[in-house]
Formats: C-alpha cells, sequence, structure tokens
C-alpha cells in the first residue's frame, strides 16, 4: 500500500492568513510555513503559476521544512498556455513572449527556481493544469510532445480542464497518452453538475504518484469572484466518497496527495484535517 499524504493547494493564501488558523507568534513568512508543515505532510505551490519561482525562496522553503515534506510546484501560466501579466515576466524578453527563444529563458528561470527542492528531495511533481481551450487532438499532443521534452526528468502530474479528455473512449487514450510521457494522472472532485465538470476519474498513469485535487463544489465555478468559486465546506459524505477511491490509488502507485484547493478562510485546511481523520491518520 502506497503512502497517502493529505495537505492543501496553498499555505499563504490571503484568505487563510486572515482567518486567524496561524497563531500569533507564527504568522511571518517562516513562522506560517513551519506551522503548517507541523501538521500536514505536503503543500501545493501555487503562486508559482502567478510568477515564476525564486531559486533563493525555494531554497529557504527546503530548510524550514522538515525531512519527508514534499512541495508540488505549479507550473507558470505561459508554460501551459494560460493570459501572463507582462508585469511578471523577466525583463529583457523578446516583444513575442511565446518565442523559441523567450519561451527557453522562461523555462530556464523556471527550473532554476524549482532547483533547490529537487536537490533537497522535497518536490514532489511540478503541476500543469492544462487550460479549457486544450482539448483531445493531433494539436494537444504536439504541445504535450513539446511539455514532455522539456520536463524529462521531472516529476509530472496533469489536470486537464476540458471534460473531454476523460468522457467515453478518450479516457483510454487520455491514460495511454500521460503514461507514455511517466506523468501522473489528476483526478479531480468539483460540482457535477457544471457542464464543464470534469469526471471524478481516478486512472493511475504512474506507479510513482498520483494525485486528487479538491476543487470544492461551488455552482459558481468559472464565474464570479475567488470567494465565490472556492466557497465550499466539505461534508463527510462528499469525503467519504473518495475514500475507497483513494484507497484504491494507494494500493497502485507509490505515494498518493491528496490536496484540497477550496481556499476560502480556512476551509480547506479543515477539510485537509478530515480527510486524514477519515483515512484512519494516513
Amino acid at each position: 500500500m502506497g503512502e497517502i499524504l493529505v495537505g492543501t493547494c496553498s499555505w499563504t493564501d490571503r484568505a487563510l492568513v486572515g482567518s486567524g488558523w496561524y497563531p500569533a507568534g507564527r504568522r511571518d513568512a517562516e513562522g506560517r510555513l513551519r506551522h503548517y508543515a507541523e501538521r500536514f505532510p505536503v503543500v501545493e505551490v501555487d503562486s508559482t503559476y502567478y510568477a515564476l519561482p525564486d531559486e533563493r525562496t525555494s531554497g529557504l522553503w527546503a530548510r524550514r521544512t522538515p525531512e519527508g515534506f514534499v512541495f508540488d510546484v505549479k507550473a507558470f501560466s505561459l508554460l501551459t498556455g494560460h493570459p501572463t501579466r507582462p508585469g511578471v515576466l523577466p525583463p529583457g524578453l523578446p516583444a513575442d513572449v511565446r518565442s523559441p527563444k523567450a519561451l527557453d529563458e522562461v523555462w530556464r528561470r523556471f527550473a532554476d527556481g524549482v532547483r533547490p527542492l529537487r536537490e533537497a528531495g522535497r518536490l514532489g511533481a511540478v503541476l500543469f493544469q492544462f487550460p479549457p481551450w486544450l482539448r483531445p487532438g493531433a494539436r494537444a499532443r504536439e504541445v504535450l510532445a513539446r511539455c514532455a521534452e522539456r520536463t524529462a526528468g521531472w516529476p509530472v502530474c496533469v489536470e486537464f480542464r476540458h471534460p473531454d479528455w476523460w468522457r467515453g473512449e478518450q479516457r483510454r487514450t487520455t491514460t495511454d497518452l500521460l503514461r507514455s510521457h511517466g506523468w501522473s494522472a489528476v483526478a479531480v472532485d468539483m460540482e457535477p453538475s457544471l457542464p464543464s465538470a470534469i469526471p471524478p476519474d481516478t486512472p493511475v498513469t504512474s506507479g510513482r504518484l498520483a494525485v486528487v485535487r479538491f476543487h470544492g463544489r461551488s455552482h459558481a465555478w468559472g464565474t464570479g469572484s475567488k470567494e465565490d468559486r472556492f466557497r465550499h465546506e466539505y461534508a463527510d459524505g462528499e469525503l467519504r466518497q473518495w475514500l475507497p477511491r483513494v484507497r484504491a490509488l494507494a494500493a497502485r502507485a507509490e505515494q498518493v496527495h491528496v490536496l484540497f484547493n477550496n481556499c476560502c478562510a480556512d476551509a480547506a485546511v479543515r477539510a485537509a484535517a478530515r480527510m486524514r481523520e477519515l483515512l484512519g491518520g494516513a
């Protein structure tokens, strides 16, 4: 049976910091991470989606967490085809930021930024969350092939945001495609009634790692404010639905990361703590 690590998709989210979950005396950058790492063994770094990771900061993260703690790092937006604000890009890039020369530099800086985590054995995976416009087909296979070349040797997990990747006969094709690159599939929990809902499939495409991300079950997914999209308090019944699925993943993968993304106040940390209890303290 593989190891099950439960955590959240951020420890620095403004709503969490403002919720009072961090006690007095542990509300600075170092104190927050140490407090979180004393309670959970894994966390997802979502700030690297909005700005390139900093090598010095990654080194501090590695030194401030105990042995065995791991970080899943979300890929920078430009690397997954999402809109990217010019102000967060490195200076001196060509005007066409999607040109080969510009992308070479962005990929280099991203790799440098996560290197301290890799060298310390603290990098669980780099999460590539591809946007809804990336549908199954020839273009998508080209995008994924280029990504595989860039990430050779990295631990990678992939979340598709277009539901067709996991519908009908495409499911097998998607599983085979991820397996051919050595990438871990990301299973998703979200409101199932939405047209854009990703089916809650749990394929294992890498024996090293399987990942489940709980986005919450808000009907405002894709619309409204961030709080509207992620406001959800997981009930025990909703968490229990996933217990056999998570255990089945652990039977086929060396490690399973269960991450809560319902980042509204302290809802994610409370859901993560409860899921760990339901799993028997995994």
